[in-house]
């Protein structure tokens, strides 16, 4: 799962980077109006934690923004205004909660799961597609009730394709979600060919009933055989 946190304090922001991290999330960070709108523009994200407040321009235009574009799902308002008219605008705006600062990091952490469970999942925490189960904050997968034996990117991968079954994904879509900031550091998808190969022999080894198929010149689809 891919989050953004719009947050222009650096010592709130790198808690909750790192915090966020810690349970496996990709994260990625903006501290400024200028830099967050760049952000939501060129990427999806799963989750968005929004400051109110920043130095350059006003969280809720940032939430105007995303309502445009049609992205407003899972977006977390974190800040210090405890005022009733901001609460009500973020909320209208579509935000999907509102965190008042200070507030304890394992708060915020609860608040980031149920968000995801209730918009990806249907407010499970697993996911199964015939003889495979997945299960988000867990991370592990299963196939037959036998666990399989996956690095950190095999397992982002895989849950990217069981909530994304039967869609057509590009590499660019599977890049940006899986690796983040780090793929613009790459010339070309080779890595992405790496991790899907070990994952497809994986997933054969165990006799899994879904298959990855490679789409010629696009992407990967996911099917349940």
């Amino acid at each position: 799962m891919k989050i953004l946190v719009i947050e222009d304090e650096a010592s709130m922001q790198e808690i909750i980077k790192e915090t966020l991290e810690k349970e496996k999330y990709l994260v990625e960070s903006a501290t400024t109006y200028d830099s967050a709108l760049d952000k939501i523009i060129s990427f999806d994200y799963d989750c968005i934690l929004l400051d109110i407040t920043l130095p350059d321009g006003s969280g809720l235009d940032i939430l105007f923004e995303l309502k445009k574009l049609d992205k407003t799902s899972n977006v977390i308002i974190i800040s210090a205004k405890n005022s009733i008219d901001d609460k009500v605008a973020g909320l209208n705006l579509g935000a999907d909660d509102y965190l008042i600062k200070p507030f304890h990091i394992a708060e915020l952490t609860a608040r980031v799961k149920s968000i995801l469970r209730r918009k990806t999942l249907g407010g499970k925490n697993e996911l199964v597609i015939n003889n495979v189960k997945v299960l988000f904050d867990d991370r592990i997968a299963f196939v037959n009730k036998e666990a399989l034996a996956l690095n950190r990117k095999e397992f982002d991968v895989l849950a990217y394709f069981m909530v994304n079954k039967n869609r057509l994904v590009n590499k660019t879509s599977l890049a940006e979600h899986v690796w983040g900031d780090f793929t613009d550091e790459s010339d070309d998808f080779e890595f992405i060919y790496s991790q899907i190969k070990n994952l497809r022999k994986k997933l054969k080894d165990h006799h899994a009933e879904i298959e990855i198929q490679a789409v010629y010149g696009i992407g990967y689809k996911l099917i349940a055989l």
